[in-house]
């Protein structure tokens, strides 16, 4: 699935398909915070610009194992 780029948001699948998560895996990162949401209605929506910054902090690297 290509998601259009000038999107300003995705939904939590969308969001997820993206990073390569499952849908339960990306609602229960939704759940602990991972990923930023925001809510309209009964609708959670991750805000693309959020979402890009969250990435472009990350670095690559081993990941730690807790």
């Amino acid at each position: 699935m290509v998601m259009e780029s000038t999107s300003l948001v995705y939904t939590v699948e969308q969001a997820g398909q993206l990073l390569g998560l499952s849908r339960p895996t990306a609602y229960l990162a939704v759940k602990r915070g991972d990923l930023p949401v925001i809510r309209i209605g009964r609708r959670l929506l991750v805000p693309r610009a959020p979402l890009e910054k969250m990435l472009a902090a990350v670095k690559p690297g081993k990941p730690k194992m807790s």
